[in-house]
């Protein structure tokens, strides 16, 4: 690991995603407020002439940006892009290309290796296709192979967990056993007090089945109590009714879904605001906004950016805390 220059405010890097979609009209928004920069210095691994694009585009005037080749001579108090090529790429607003794809990978790659050798303190991913998207996630996961990732969707009200991720429904109650869910919600203890500061977090945990019984949600009840034997505040199994409906959630810092429908459906129902990715249990911080490239509203200026600022946010916040340990 390379020497880190040290840094009153937490370092930023931004991954550009899919330059053809919505990426760059949430940072603008984002970042067109100046108090932005009083948390945060923001490194962009993009491009400026699209960065200019862009901004011409929706005619914003703010932010400026400087240009480094070194992510150590990145300032404070303004928007920082580091070109990573230095001939002008192709922009096809609304359309997914080979370039845009490959443009996304190289933007992630450069990201991730400055974030490995501590030259910048978080990273956030900028919206892409799904494909792509996990495709990064796993150059990331692969340079931290004894971790065992878990994906958070945090907003303003709730934070849910995902035992399996992104999984159809038969593959995931195939992975799932009790030892499974134990290291899972160990994981998700851990983030709990180490990023979001909670000393003793209580993590309510959700069963498969409509209706819970012991014989229904057994692996996810003897999973409960061995985490319980292990110190662990865990209670459950819950349907999505007796933890939803009544508001029983807001007893819990957290709550643990088996798969990812049963999580997400709830927060997109229940939740205002911006929501982000988290993904738990690695060494580094990595967050994303809650939404994809939207190929269908680009170059409209319509683009909400409250799930990309959450998820800039939510890795300032994570820095923060982890440095105060």
């Amino acid at each position: 690991m390379q020497d880190a220059p040290t840094h009153q405010l937490p370092r930023v890097a931004l991954s550009h995603g899919d330059f053809n979609g919505i990426g760059y009209e949430v940072m603008l928004k984002t970042f067109s407020d100046a108090r932005m920069f009083e948390m945060l210095t923001p490194i962009l691994y993009g491009q400026s002439k699209a960065f200019a694009y862009y901004k011409k585009n929706f005619g914003m005037e703010s932010p400026n940006y400087a240009l480094t080749r070194d992510v150590r001579q990145a300032g404070t108090g303004k928007f920082n892009i580091i070109n990573i090529v230095e001939n002008e790429l192709k922009i096809e607003p609304g359309a997914a290309t080979e370039l845009s794809a490959e443009m996304s990978v190289v933007s992630m790659k450069k990201a991730v290796e400055d974030l490995r050798n501590g030259l910048v303190d978080a990273l956030v991913m900028a919206p892409d296709s799904p494909i792509v998207a996990q495709s990064n996630l796993n150059y990331l996961f692969s340079h931290f192979k004894d971790t065992q990732p878990l994906r958070l969707m945090v907003n303003d009200m709730m934070r849910i967990a995902l035992a399996t991720d992104d999984l159809p429904l038969e593959k995931a109650l195939a992975q799932i056993d009790s030892t499974f869910l134990v290291s899972k919600l160990a994981t998700l203890s851990e983030a709990l007090k180490k990023d979001f500061g909670i000393n003793a977090p209580k993590i309510a945990v959700m069963g498969f089945n409509p209706h819970v019984t012991v014989d229904g949600d057994d692996k996810v009840l003897k999973a409960v109590g061995e985490a319980q034997r292990k110190g662990l505040m865990t209670f459950g199994p819950f349907t999505v009714s007796q933890l939803f409906v009544n508001g029983q959630w807001k007893k819990y810092d957290a709550v643990l879904a088996m798969y990812y429908d049963q999580g997400v459906f709830p927060l997109k129902l229940m939740a205002f605001g911006g929501s982000a990715y988290y993904w738990a249990g690695l060494p580094v911080v990595c967050t994303a906004p809650m939404h994809g490239p939207a190929f269908d509203i680009v170059n409209t200026n319509t683009a909400s950016p409250d799930s990309y600022r959450k998820a800039v946010y939510l890795a300032r916040d994570i820095v923060t805390s982890r440095k105060a340990q």
